[in-house]
C-alpha cells in the first residue's frame, strides 16, 4: 500500500513531466527545430515554485488546491484499483474547480478560457463514462480490480471505444484541434486561456496536476489491452505520438465544431461498439 501511493504520488507525476518534455521535442523535430531538453517541463515547474506567490484572491488559489489534490487523488485510487466511475469523478470535480478559479477573476482572458473550458468538459466527459460503460459490459464491474482480472484483452471487444480515447485524450491535453481554452504552445488568441491569472507556485501545481491527469488517460488506455501491459505502454504511448501528429497538421476548432465532433463522432463510435457488444452478449 506505501508502495504505491509512494508511485502514485511522485513516480506518476514524474512520468508525465517526461512525455510532456518528449512531446514538446518530438513537436519540435516535426517543425524543423531543435526543441528545448527533454527535462525542460520540471526546470520550468522549479522555476515557478521559486517565484513569489501572487494571486488575484484567495478563492483562486483554494481552486488550484483542490485541482491538483483531485488530479493526484484519481491516480492514487487508480493504482489501488477502486471504482473507475469515481476516480472520473473525482478528476471532473478538479476541473471543475480549475474553471470556477478562472471565473472568479476579472481578465477577459480567463474568462473566455474558463468558459471553453466549461465546453472541453461537457466534450469528453460522457465518452469518457461511455468508455467505462462499455468495460462494464465487457468485465460485469466498474472496479478495476475486477477489470483485471480479465485473462484476454478488452481490446478485441472494444476497439472502437478506444479509438474514442484518441478524442478524449486530444480534448484533455489540450492539442490542435480542441486546443480551444488554453494552449501549451499559447498559438491562439487567448494566449493561455484558463490558466492566465495562475502564475508562480498556483501555475506549478496546475502544471503537475495536467501531468497526473495525462497519467491518468493513459492508464486508462493502458486496460484495454490487459493482462498485457507491456503492449498497454506500448499502445498508450503510441495515442501521445497520434495526439502530436494530429496536433502539428490540423488547425484549432471553434467551441461548436468541437461539440459537434466528439458528440457525433465520439459518441457514435461509442453506440456502435457498445450496441454490438450488447446485442452479441
Amino acid at each position: 500500500m506505501i508502495l504505491k501511493v509512494l508511485f502514485a504520488l511522485i513516480c506518476m507525476p514524474l512520468i508525465g513531466g517526461l512525455i510532456v518534455g518528449a512531446d514538446r521535442k518530438l513537436t519540435a523535430r516535426m517543425q524543423g527545430r531543435f526543441g528545448p531538453p527533454l527535462l525542460q517541463p520540471f526546470y520550468d515547474v522549479v522555476k515557478l515554485c521559486l517565484k513569489q506567490r501572487v494571486s488575484v484572491n484567495e478563492f483562486q488559489v483554494l481552486s488550484v488546491f483542490i485541482y491538483f489534490a483531485s488530479s493526484a487523488l484519481s491516480v492514487l485510487l487508480l493504482l489501488l484499483r477502486s471504482d473507475l466511475l469515481m476516480i472520473i469523478f473525482v478528476m471532473s470535480i478538479g476541473a471543475a474547480f480549475l474553471v470556477v478559479g478562472a471565473m472568479s477573476v476579472r481578465s477577459p482572458y480567463s474568462q473566455v478560457g474558463a468558459q471553453r473550458e466549461l465546453m472541453q468538459m461537457l466534450s469528453y466527459e460522457p465518452l469518457l463514462i461511455l468508455v467505462t460503460v462499455g468495460m462494464y459490459l465487457v468485465t460485469g464491474s466498474f472496479k478495476v480490480s475486477k477489470i483485471m482480472m480479465r485473462s484476454t484483452p478488452m481490446i478485441a471487444e472494444l476497439p472502437l471505444l478506444f479509438f474514442v480515447m484518441i478524442i478524449i485524450l486530444g480534448i484533455k491535453m489540450r492539442k490542435s484541434p480542441f486546443d480551444i481554452s488554453a494552449s501549451e504552445h499559447a498559438h491562439q488568441e487567448i494566449v493561455k486561456g484558463v490558466l492566465t491569472d495562475y502564475s508562480g507556485p498556483y501555475l506549478a501545481m496546475t502544471e503537475v496536476a495536467h501531468w497526473y491527469d495525462l497519467t491518468l488517460l493513459l492508464s486508462i488506455a493502458a486496460l484495454f489491452f490487459y493482462p498485457y501491459w507491456i503492449w498497454g505502454i506500448i499502445s498508450a504511448l503510441a495515442l501521445v505520438v497520434v495526439e502530436i501528429l494530429i496536433d502539428n497538421v490540423s488547425a484549432r476548432l471553434t467551441v461548436k465544431w468541437m461539440l459537434s465532433y466528439s458528440y457525433i463522432v465520439g459518441i457514435t463510435l461509442a453506440a456502435v461498439n457498445i450496441g454490438v457488444l450488447y446485442f452479441v452478449r
